[in-house]
């Protein structure tokens, strides 16, 4: 591992109620203490702090949806949130088990989700999405019709054949003289998987592969929309919280009256603290976590409105065009970059840590490289 760094304004997370009077006074104090609550609990919540998930699919159901269209990022978030493993247990769920599914759901980004979760959440993400994907269909040259001819081809095909990888389900749209040029395929794709016919199932050769979302899954149950909400409030805060509707609302991109809804409907269950956020009951705060090595679009980093209770500043993590760079975890907040040019981690800090810091990243980026290594 390669360890680089250059000097930055940072503070620990973690200090003393005296010292915090006599640098910001009373007002700022109590705010930061706040500050802290939330972000102890919010890492308890990540299952970042605390006992472990025991596996891959415990790890996804009780975060509910983990971004994933960059794949080894979704899988980087279940290591550091499972004990051990390899990124072939990943795999495995998706491909022989049929337990976890990646799918467009929240905010029209793909996500990992465990496969019993998907009619909930396709039931109230997906909807919200069409006015887009028009947009986009249109933008693409393909017209509606287009659309639906190409989609039916995709269906057919897949009910005959089975689940195949975007450049096999391309050969069968052009051989039907159907759009496939720069991103109409995609959207086209994606339009299918609102329709509710279509998910990404299994790995084959190394690709995921799209599956007909009956015969993957089998057919979806009839839901109670008021109760869909009260589960996907409860839900969220499970693994999220505390939180607000507003968190709840751009999390799933929902409307904030379905967001306040749902957290209404489960409100006799919930904790409401000073700060106005609300939370599922939770046994004590856990310690802060050691230093960890968390992957690209970690589910840390895109839960709530804001990153602040976790990040001093986003210019080093999130880019001008919404990647969300891997951050190394100090004290449960971010503390540096990383990337792994040629497999081996190397980690920009933007301060110098001590020994034990250090010494434990280290650790970190050996666990990294032995998670993803070809097995």
């Amino acid at each position: 591992m390669a360890i680089g760094a250059h000097t930055r304004s940072w503070r620990s997370p973690v200090a003393s109620k005296a010292h915090l009077r006599w640098r910001y006074g009373e007002a700022m104090a109590a705010q930061r203490l706040t500050q802290s609550s939330i972000l102890e609990t919010r890492l308890v919540a990540q299952r970042l702090s605390g006992p472990p998930a025991t596996n891959v699919v415990e790890a996804t159901r009780h975060l509910l949806a983990i971004q994933a269209q960059d794949p080894r990022g979704a899988r980087l978030a279940l290591r550091v949130r499972t004990p051990g493993g390899h990124v072939s247990a990943v795999d495995d769920a998706l491909t022989n088990e049929r337990s976890l599914i990646i799918t467009w759901v929240n905010r029209g980004t793909l996500h990992l989700i465990a496969a019993e979760d998907e009619p909930l959440l396709h039931m109230l993400t997906t909807p919200q999405l069409r006015r887009t994907s028009d947009r986009r269909l249109r933008q693409e040259g393909v017209s509606a019709a287009a659309a639906q001819r190409a989609i039916a081809a995709i269906v057919n095909t897949l009910g005959a054949d089975g689940p195949m990888t975007r450049a096999e389900i391309r050969a069968v749209l052009e051989r039907a003289r159907l759009p496939t040029a720069g991103q109409a395929m995609v959207h086209v794709l994606f339009r299918a998987t609102l329709d509710g016919h279509i998910i990404r199932g299994p790995m084959v050769r190394g690709e995921h592969a799209f599956a007909l979302a009956a015969d993957w899954l089998g057919k979806r149950p009839e839901i109670n929309r008021d109760h869909a909400l009260a589960e996907l409030a409860r839900r969220y805060l499970v693994g999220h919280g505390p939180a607000d509707e507003r968190d709840l609302a751009k999390w799933a991109q929902l409307p904030l009256r379905d967001a306040r809804a749902g957290l209404t409907a489960i409100a006799s269950e919930l904790t409401k603290r000073p700060d106005g956020l609300v939370d599922v009951r939770r046994g004590e705060v856990q310690a802060l976590p050691p230093p960890r090595l968390l992957g690209p679009f970690d589910p840390l980093l895109l839960g709530w409105r804001s990153r602040e209770f976790v990040l001093d500043s986003t210019k080093h993590v999130v880019t001008v065009n919404g990647i969300i760079r891997a951050i190394a975890l100090i004290d449960g907040r971010a503390a540096g970059t990383w990337t792994m040019p040629g497999g081996h981690v190397a980690l920009r800090l933007w301060k110098a840590q001590g020994r034990q810091p250090t010494a434990a990243l280290e650790r970190e980026a050996s666990a990294v490289e032995s998670y993803l290594a070809a097995g």
